[in-house]
């Protein structure tokens, strides 16, 4: 990859080299990516450099991949959410910091004031656009990937001590590699490049179990699951130019005991309709409605979730939240505020 210059390398790799305690860290809400490139550069830092290292998250929701983070490995991800004093010691004792799958240090939200606090060296690895690069010493950053997890993979390729040999790298590395990159790209149906491919098949002949991970990801739900999105199916919203919506009020979330991360992927249902370009998917949180949306080629989800609701992402799958007071007034008003959007946007 055109990044990974031999220049970075050798920086990214006197920075591990000289640093005692790293801590890595993701985005708010971490998803498969998150989660995966995190665990895997974990891994590496402690199997083959001997690092002390530790994965440092605003919260618990990783959905599909939540098999990546054991329950009892506390010396592995701390979470800001249930242990606020030790995720801020640990930042404040790091003696280097490397944030991965999210472009700034304000997309992890509770831990961005301690990183920003913190006088380590600062490193970005990551595939979304506008990389806030005064943050950092050093950046990984390229659009035209599948995932930071194929970005990272392609760096850890690159390092003296893997030389470009897949099998070198430590088992639990390949399958969160595996992982984050299998759900970027919903299982290889967008966002999908010759390079992920090629990292795909190196990863595979290296040993990791595909199939494992397949089943890790997406059968090993709980059934309220399948039933919230039975209701949500039941009640999704096609218009006439081709969008699709869903709503899950917090109503909702309690009458089906929906947890944090069990609705991952629920926005790319809508686009298996032939007519469906646009998928719009929202949840109910505190003050706001998390949105996500996806669409097909020729239409920008990006732009209309930075248009709409203060959000951002990639051409064709992003995100953003609609806010009470600020964009709304109660939930009552989600529904026309977003046709109202829909409909602005796609007669444009």
């Amino acid at each position: 990859m055109a990044v990974i210059t031999e220049e970075k390398i050798q920086r990214f790799n006197h920075l591990v080299e000289k640093a005692e305690k790293i801590v890595i860290s993701a985005h708010v809400h971490a998803d498969g990516d998150a989660v995966g490139s995190t665990s895997a550069l974990f891994h590496y830092l402690t199997e083959v450099r001997g690092k002390s290292t530790s994965v440092v998250l605003a919260d618990r929701d990783a959905g599909g991949s939540s098999f990546l983070i054991p329950e009892d490995d506390k010396n592995h991800f701390t979470f800001y959410w249930n242990n606020p004093g030790e995720a801020a010691r640990i930042i404040a004792g790091a003696d280097l910091v490397i944030l991965l799958d999210c472009n700034s240090f304000s997309r992890t939200e509770d831990l961005c004031e301690f990183f920003t606090e913190s006088y380590a060296p600062k490193v970005l690895i990551d595939h979304h656009l506008d990389p806030q690069e005064n943050e950092f010493e050093l950046v990984f950053s390229q659009t035209d990937t599948s995932s930071a997890s194929e970005l990272l993979f392609y760096l850890l390729m690159a390092m003296p001590d893997i030389a470009g040999d897949a099998r070198k790298l430590p088992r639990q590395s390949g399958i969160a590699l595996m992982t984050g990159m299998t759900t970027d790209t919903n299982n290889f149906s967008n966002s999908v490049y010759p390079s992920t491919l090629e990292m795909a098949s190196l990863l595979l002949a290296a040993g990791v179990d595909r199939d494992a991970i397949l089943s890790d990801i997406y059968q090993n739900y709980r059934e309220n699951r399948l039933r919230a999105m039975g209701f949500l199916l039941s009640k999704m919203t096609i218009t006439p130019e081709g969008a699709a919506y869903m709503i899950l009020t917090r109503k909702n979330m309690i009458t089906f005991d929906i947890a944090e991360g069990e609705t991952e992927g629920f926005v790319n249902l809508p686009l298996a309709v032939k007519n469906v370009r646009m998928s719009v998917f929202l949840r109910q949180d505190n003050g706001f409605f998390r949105v996500s949306v996806r669409s097909k080629k020729g239409t920008s989800a990006q732009r209309f979730a930075a248009t709409y609701f203060n959000g951002g992402g990639h051409e064709n799958a992003a995100g953003g939240k609609l806010f009470f007071s600020d964009d709304i007034s109660s939930v009552k008003d989600v529904v026309s505020y977003l046709e109202n959007a829909l409909n602005e946007f796609l007669h444009e």
